[in-house]
């Protein structure tokens, strides 16, 4: 027997005869894959199924091989999620009936950032201390950088051109330094972690206007190497 799920993008869903774990009547077996588009596993990804109704929500991470299973309750539509980061961004729905007994293959194709703005890092206006709001953009960063163990990533500091450049450039590089603390701090080696500051070099808006300045106070992160 094979069921087709009308989803968006690139996951589809198909009903199999063999796992590992054991389905019933209330739970189904999702058994994922995840690679980007060119078909490379993507190892140590969080993806997250939120049910759409109750809003519970089930986690799993794919392993060396870029598979995932887990068991989620039938006759319900669910949110496709994956994280990206200190986000979780949906990808797709999917709804899993009321069949007994059901396993479904999960293929997931995504392409991870990256050069990425850490927008819910917050600091005070002119300081360079982390604001409490901050934590859980960073908490997340941090247990996707725990499950990406070789990753090296730079955290960049930026700044709008209000005041003198030698200021925003030792701010930008303060904001930067602060960040790498608080993940160092949390268990990531100093050494998984660059801290550079740009000041007002990098602007990605224009600062004629506050919402320009805005968006160029930021933090960011890139990828070094993987």
């Amino acid at each position: 027997m094979k069921k087709i799920f009308a989803i968006i993008i690139l996951a589809n869903f198909t009903l199999l005869k063999s796992q590992s774990l054991i389905p019933n009547a209330k739970m189904a077996l999702l058994n994922g894959t995840v690679t980007n588009f060119k078909g490379k596993i993507l190892a140590n990804e969080i993806i997250f199924f939120a049910n759409e109704k109750n809003k519970s929500l089930y986690k799993a991470h794919t392993d060396a091989r870029g598979k995932f299973q887990i068991l989620i309750p039938v006759n319900a539509v669910y949110a496709l999620k994956y994280k990206n980061f200190t986000s979780d961004v949906e990808y797709t729905k999917m709804n899993v009936p009321a069949d007994a007994d059901a396993t479904y293959k999960v293929q997931i194709k995504i392409d991870p950032p990256k050069d990425y703005i850490l927008s819910n890092v917050y600091f005070d206006t002119g300081k360079s201390s982390l604001k409490p709001s901050s934590s859980k953009a960073l908490n997340d960063l941090v247990e996707v950088l725990k499950l990406k163990s070789s990753m090296v990533i730079e955290i960049q500091g930026h700044t709008d051109d209000v005041g003198q450049a030698g200021d925003n450039l030792r701010l930008s590089q303060q904001r930067a330094e602060a960040v790498k603390t608080y993940l160092s701090q949390k268990g990531i080696a100093a050494k998984r972690i660059r801290a550079v500051g740009y000041g007002s070099l990098e602007p990605i808006a224009d600062n004629s206007s506050e919402e320009g300045r805005s968006k160029n106070r930021r933090t960011s992160l890139k990828v070094i190497s993987e």
